[in-house]
């Protein structure tokens, strides 16, 4: 007899860009996001967007690769869950089980995980809070507990302050998100330091960049990976042809991201390939008129488009 094929868990983050309802929640600053505010966001736009990203979920079951929707699912820039459950209630045949934080960001976006209950067991999450200078609020990162064929493993959900105004100048917020997710990776490995650990967001800076190398650990070398597997991730995007998730003043960025830890290399339990992760389109993503990605809104424009961010997808090997 051949060799059984491994199970296979698809993780997917895409930053979805202004998922809002249309109301305005006198708690935080979401009025742009009403029909009279200045986005103009009515039902009619949300069901668009709520199609735009049915389309995309539909293309990759449709691809012999997945053949499925992802098992995880993780939102950046979703107002509450309400509006999240929505979208995802409005893909044909899925059914996801939903897990939701509402973080103190004073936009009121937050990240929103999904799973299929099928696939992939939820053993709890815990979000945790990041400390701005002047008491700012920011979004969670939250850690969350599967398990999949009796292999347990965690997610790090990340969606770091935002370079608004000079990416310099707010280096120091991204700073304190990396510690946040080090301290949340360390703490896992201190119990377990065979954890197998999933790091995915929209960390607003490059592999490159201080706060995900030197603070968080991102490494694109497999080998240092493995042997200084007490310390560094493994970032990803090592392996992707994509120029970037990210389109900004024409150039691309990989500020979105997955990383994993060294326990996800060794080819037990959980484990990925160089082949599991890529930056996942469809032609209708694409501005077909300028350069970049056919978004939601432009320069303040409505545009009725996907996202201003593609999404990442990660395809993990299970052993039964």
């Amino acid at each position: 007899m051949g060799k059984e094929q491994p199970q296979q868990i698809v993780a997917i983050w895409w930053n979805v860009e202004n998922l809002f309802d249309t109301k305005n929640d006198p708690k935080v600053y979401d009025q742009e996001f009403t029909p009279i505010g200045k986005g103009h966001w009515t039902e009619k736009k949300l069901l668009l967007k709520r199609l735009r990203i049915a389309q995309v979920f539909k293309a990759i079951r449709a691809e012999h690769e997945y053949g499925k929707y992802p098992d995880i699912v993780a939102f950046a820039e979703t107002e509450n869950r309400q509006v999240f459950a929505g979208t995802l209630a409005a893909l044909d045949r899925a059914s996801y089980a939903i897990d939701y934080h509402e973080s103190p960001d004073p936009r009121g976006i937050d990240i929103g995980l999904a799973w299929n209950p099928a696939t992939v067991k939820f053993t709890g999450s815990k979000p945790y809070t990041v400390r701005l200078s002047g008491g700012r609020g920011t979004r969670f990162v939250i850690a969350a507990g599967f398990v999949a064929s009796g292999h347990p493993f965690n997610v790090v959900l990340n969606h770091w302050p935002s370079r608004s105004f000079d990416a310099k100048w707010s280096e120091t917020n991204r700073i304190a998100a990396a510690r946040v997710a080090r301290h949340i990776v360390d703490s896992l490995r201190t119990r377990n330091p065979q954890s197998e650990i999933i790091v995915m967001g929209d960390f607003n800076d490059q592999p490159e960049n201080h706060s995900v190398k030197d603070v968080l650990g991102s490494s694109f070398d497999r080998k240092a990976v493995r042997h200084a597997s007490s310390r560094l991730l493994y970032n990803c995007w090592n392996e992707a042809p994509s120029p970037g998730s990210y389109f900004y003043r024409n150039h691309w960025e990989r500020i979105d991201q997955m990383l994993v830890s060294a326990a996800l290399l060794d080819g037990k339990g959980l484990s990925i390939d160089k082949r599991s992760f890529r930056v996942f389109s469809i032609p209708a993503m694409f501005d077909r008129f300028e350069k970049g990605l056919y978004s939601t809104y432009k320069q303040g424009k409505f545009k009725g488009g996907y996202s201003d961010h593609l999404p990442l997808l990660l395809k993990i090997n299970v052993q039964q």
